[in-house]
């Protein structure tokens, strides 16, 4: 009897406890998938900048390669750094990836200024030759730095933009020559022209109010800052290629499962690839853009290129003697092997 009581009073409490835990509100959190990681990634360029419709096409190509699992967030025009202060903003994880032109570097790798030192290299096929030489250069300051380079895209070759025609040197003489960087700098200084730092945002703002009248750089930039209102005289004289750079910290690559770190090598080849093709592209459509709209698209004169040569001979110099003996691991085999 004892037995069949305990039995009916153990089935009794189990029927009690299923229905209060059928009854009780369901407070535990649903099963979530892996934990999305997400990057900001900081540019200093606007969206429609092509470096940055690349570097969006990268982020959507690692999303969808990740299915999801890394989440790249880009963020343009300066809206997280400033475009000179991002490589230090990466260094310190302020933000875990970012963008910036090479030459922007110089103050702490003068070895990035290899490819903006003018007339060294002339041609798309020039500027493929001169990164061979230099990335494994760049890789290893990086490192150095906490920082692991993911891609390299070129800007088109930079060209002389003013507003009035340039016949001589003498024309620069009181000038103010738009620079944005140390390499730019002294290339106003060595042409007799004022330098006047304007960031290439700012760069259709700064001719309206008069505060510049010529620049050395891409017709793209002429284009994105629709420059024609001023800018009357468009002269392709080749002057170098600088290179955007796409970096993450090295850490934050490092906390990521193998599988992710490899899809976005992966996608950084692709980015690689695709920009420098895009980057040809736009050389050809922003020359003939400036055209269209009444920029008048020329050849210095041949006595003017000999002596804008014969500076950019001097700033060759200077920059060698800057960096020491590796600026001889790019210019040697540079100029001796094809």
């Amino acid at each position: 009897m004892k037995f069949l009581l305990m039995a009916a009073l153990s089935v009794a409490l189990l029927s009690h406890v299923q229905n209060s835990l059928a009854q009780a509100p369901n407070n535990a959190a649903p099963v979530s998938s892996p934990a999305t990681v997400v990057w900001k990634l900081a540019t200093g360029y606007r969206a429609e900048v092509f470096h940055t419709e690349n570097i969006a096409q990268f982020a959507r190509d690692v999303r969808l390669a990740t299915a999801g699992k890394l989440d790249i967030q880009v963020s343009p025009n300066n809206t997280l750094a400033k475009l000179n202060e991002i490589s230090r903003a990466v260094r310190e994880g302020k933000v875990e990836a970012g963008e910036t032109i090479m030459s922007s570097m110089v103050k702490d790798i003068p070895f990035a200024g290899a490819d903006s030192v003018p007339f060294v290299v002339s041609s798309y096929k020039d500027a493929k030759r001169m990164w061979k030489l230099q990335r494994p250069g760049m890789v290893r300051h990086l490192e150095a730095q906490g920082l692991t380079l993911l891609y390299a895209v070129p800007w088109p070759p930079q060209g002389l933009h003013s507003v009035k025609p340039i016949r001589s040197i003498s024309d620069f003489r009181g000038a103010r020559m738009r620079t944005y960087n140390a390499t730019t700098v002294r290339i106003a200084e060595l042409l007799g022209a004022t330098p006047v730092d304007v960031p290439m945002i700012d760069v259709g703002k700064a001719l309206a109010e008069g505060r510049m009248d010529s620049m050395i750089t891409s017709a793209v930039t002429g284009v994105d800052n629709k420059v024609w209102s001023s800018i009357k005289h468009y002269y392709e004289i080749n002057a170098w290629f600088p290179k955007n750079v796409v970096f993450v910290n090295t850490k934050e690559l490092g906390a990521l499962k193998p599988d992710i770190r490899k899809a976005v090598v992966k996608a950084a080849d692709e980015a690689e690839t695709r920009g420098w093709e895009a980057s040809q592209q736009q050389a050809l459509s922003a020359t003939e853009e400036l055209r269209r709209n009444g920029v008048k698209i020329e050849r210095i004169p041949g006595e003017l290129d000999h002596e804008i040569k014969r500076l950019g001979e001097r700033f060759s110099r200077e920059w060698v003697r800057s960096v020491g003996n590796e600026a001889n691991d790019i210019f040697i085999p540079y100029y001796t092997q094809p």
